[in-house]
Parts: C-alpha cells; structure tokens; sequence
C-alpha cells in the first residue's frame, strides 16, 4: 500500500498532498539550515552528558524525601551545562511552565519590589500569578507591583519607555520570548541580548528571568548565553523531547536558583528534597532527544505557514520569516474555521484521533480557548497540537511534532477540513 492510499483512508484528498508537495519543493534550503543547527545543539546535550560522567545507575528511582539523589542531582549539571549556567533546578515537582514562571518570580521577589515587563502583557496564564487580574496567592497580593513597557507598532522594543519604567524599586525583569496568545512577533537570542543589556546598562543589580518556553534549541544559543539571570522553561515542551511526562526547569546563576529551591521546597530544605519517583530515564533520554524533536517541529511551522499563506492567510511569522520559536499563528479570521483547523490536527493525532475539537473555559483564561491535542502526555505541546482563544482575530497556534512526518500530516489534514468546510480554497 503506497503513502497517497493510506493518506486518502485518513480523509486527505489527493489534491490537498499535491498542494503541500508543490510548497516543500521550495524549503529544502531551509531544512538543511534547521537540520545543522540540529546537529550543533545534539553535540552539545551530548558533551554535557559526557562531561558529567552520566551512568545507568542515575536512572534508578527514589522516593520519600529523595536524600542523596544523584540521578536527580547530575540531570541539573547537564541542563547546567548545556544552559552554561552556575546551576538549575529540574524537577518534576514543577508542574508545568507557568508553575516555573511561579517559582521564579516567587522567590526573587520580596514586598515592595517591583517587577517590569519591557515587552507589553504577559501570556494569559501569567496575569493572574501577578495579580494583573486579581487572584488568590497573586505576587500583587504580597506586596509586589507591577509595570510595563509596550512595544512599538512594529513590534520592537520602546527603548525609551523602558529606560523611564526602570527606577529604584525595581527589582526583576520578565521578558517573554515566545509571542503567547498575541500576534507579536517572537524574539531571537540577538534581541532578548540586547535587551538584557540595555536594562543592565540602565540598573546593573537588576535580575533578569526569560521565560524560554517554545525557544529552547531553535537558536545555537539560549538566553542564559547572553546575560538572563534566570532561564525558564517546561519540560513537556522542547526540552522534554516528548518523553517527559512532567516537570519544568529554571537554569540561571547560583543564587537565583538557590532561591528557586527553597520556594519549591521550603526555607532551609532547598535543592536537598524532591524525589525522581522513577521518571528520571524519560527525562534524561527526551532531553537527549529534545534538538531532533523541535527540527521536525520547526520545518513543521515553516512549512504550515507557507502553505497557508499562499491561500491568503495571515501567518505570524510569515512565511518567509527567521523563526525564533516552535509556534505559528494563522489568523483564520472566524471561530468556524478554527474549529475547521483544530478538528483537521485532531483527525492527524495518534491518541483521541476520533475526538472533536469545541471551545471552554480553561484555567487562567477570561476567552473560551480551543485545544487539539491527540497526545501521549496530557498537554505536551511540544507533541502535534493547535489552539487559541475564541476572540478576534481568530488566530490558531499550531506547534509541536514529535516528528517532521507527523506534523507535515497535521498541517495538511487541517487544510483538508478547513477546504471541506468552505473555508478556504486551493
């Protein structure tokens, strides 16, 4: 049985494969490029993993208190290494990015300081930890205030807004990489760099925590490369290469993640407590993974956005576009034909392939959100999934693969229904 047969008994339709051929044709200069930055983040988990003396006894599990954890203890000096950072935290206590960001804003922050984002509103999740809208435990709650700088028209920074943002109090900086549920542009390494340093320029003592979500491996280099305090990130995205069935990361300097420990843990106990429960092989061996994985996620958006755009959709960043994170927005323009979109990456998915895609209300959000996601490990985005809120500009967020093969699937599959639907036209 030959691909096109068995794509056609998935509901693919010969015309919509042949479409996406005539797209690939064009990106083959693009994929070597992704595949050798590829190659140059796998030598370099690898050395860190030889470097560190990595051995089958540190994948044996502990449990209770998890004293003398070794497995536990040399899994944070390769993410240090890797992150060329004076130590992390890698645990799975962490219970997801949005619980890492938690832990390290928590733990660097005292009443009366305040915390700045030069980079306008931060994603959804993290509005109600800092009481932009008010919650429960919210940093704004104990004391903390809150500002920010927003970007220019064009997506930039507004340099001078942040000079005038930064004053005596303030005493952490947040700046979120990925775009989130926005239709900004997402930042390289070169720019969140430059950045880091105009604010350092501007208060020398100031700490900087980058939430890395989505962005690990898609650079040569990380943030913590180019001056971040703190560097921050779940495991159930890149960095678990889809094998971690749980857990986050904060990688940074000495200090600020001995502060991180003790707000995990508690005051005194730190980095000393935390069992593996048996889950440190999946760890290791997805971070191991973790730079093939987000190559085949990478050529996945690259290759969504171009096919996409060429039907006459707004792709975020277009298709022609330096890609400085997994995720690729396409403004589809009605609720309709994000559930078109979302039901087609639903169809492609190797678990809940039956399930259909509608909007609720989830946790953390004030707009009803769509989410596909057939996946192994419940939320895992760096897996084959798409969602967004249903609010204009109706934009769906298509990220993830553990495959190139798969994801190509997905993209096309959502074309297939959103041209069932009379939703667009090839």
């Amino acid at each position: 049985m030959d691909l096109l047969t068995i794509y056609e008994q998935m509901g693919l339709s010969r015309e919509v494969y042949s479409r996406g051929e005539a797209v690939l044709e064009r990106l083959a200069d693009r994929f070597r490029a992704i595949d050798q930055t590829a190659e140059a983040n796998q030598a370099k988990v690898l050395l860190s993993m030889q470097k560190n003396r990595v051995g089958a006894n540190h994948f044996a599990a502990t449990t209770g208190y998890g004293y003398d954890d070794d497995g536990r203890e040399r899994l944070e000096k390769v993410y240090a290494g890797v992150f060329h950072t004076e130590a992390a935290l890698v645990r799975p206590q962490i219970t997801c990015g949005t619980h890492a960001l938690t832990v390290a804003l928590s733990a660097n922050l005292l009443p009366g300081d305040e915390l700045l984002s030069p980079v306008g509103l931060p994603y959804d999740t993290l509005q109600e930890v800092i009481g932009i809208r008010p919650s429960p435990c919210s940093l704004a709650e104990y004391g903390v205030t809150y500002r920010q700088a927003d970007l220019l028209p064009d997506g930039t920074f507004d340099y001078a807004a942040i000079r005038a943002a930064i004053h005596e109090k303030t005493r952490l900086i947040t700046i979120q990489r990925s775009k989130g549920y926005a239709t900004r542009p997402s930042f390289s390494v070169r720019q969140i760099g430059e950045l880091i340093a105009f604010c350092k320029a501007v208060k020398p003592d100031v700490k900087i925590m980058v939430d890395n979500c989505y962005g690990e491996f898609v650079d040569l280099l990380e943030p913590s490369d180019i001056g971040a305090d703190m560097t921050v990130g779940s495991l159930i995205k890149n960095p678990g290469g889809g094998l971690a069935p749980i857990g986050g990361y904060i990688c940074g300097t000495r200090e600020c993640v001995d502060r991180c420990a003790y707000r995990l843990s508690a005051p005194g106990l730190g980095q000393e407590v935390g069992a593996n429960l048996g889950i440190l092989p999946a760890f290791y061996q997805g971070f191991f993974l973790a730079p093939t994985v987000v190559a085949g996620a990478l050529k996945g958006a690259i290759f969504a956005a171009n096919l996409y755009e060429e039907l006459g959709f707004r792709c975020i960043p277009a298709a022609a576009e330096p890609r400085n994170d997994i995720i690729q927005a396409v403004e589809l323009g009605s609720e309709a034909a994000m559930r078109a979109f979302c039901s087609g990456i639903q169809a492609a998915a190797p678990v809940d392939s039956f399930a259909a895609p509608v909007p609720g209300d989830m946790p953390g959000y004030d707009s009803q959100v769509i989410m596909a996601a057939g996946t192994f490990v419940q939320g895992s985005s760096i897996e084959l999934s798409a969602d967004g809120p249903i609010r204009p500009p109706y934009a769906v967020y298509f990220q993830g693969g553990l495959t190139w093969q798969h994801a190509k699937l997905g993209i096309l599959l959502s074309l297939q229904k959103m041209t069932d639907g009379g939703l667009a036209a090839l």
